[in-house]
């Protein structure tokens, strides 16, 4: 579980866990990140998932399609 830092919006946290996931080839490219999954390792609300995940999209990290999902951007 992650130990959350109270300067940091939990969304900001989140992203930059995935963001490193995604760096370090966990998450390799193409690769489907859930959304309901990192909701439940977590433990927030669906909302706050979305708000990382839109903070990468900003970053150009993943990309999402509706009815597909969020995949790695390939590099």
């Amino acid at each position: 579980m992650i130990e959350w830092d109270p300067r940091l919006y939990k969304w900001e946290q989140i992203a930059n866990v995935v963001a490193e996931r995604i760096e370090s080839g966990t998450y390799p490219p193409l690769a489907l990140i859930s959304e309901v999954k990192l909701q439940e390792e977590f433990d927030v609300a669906r909302v706050t998932v979305r708000k990382a995940m839109g903070a990468l999209r900003d970053r150009g990290l993943i990309t999402t399609k509706p009815g597909k999902g969020s995949i790695v951007a390939p590099q």
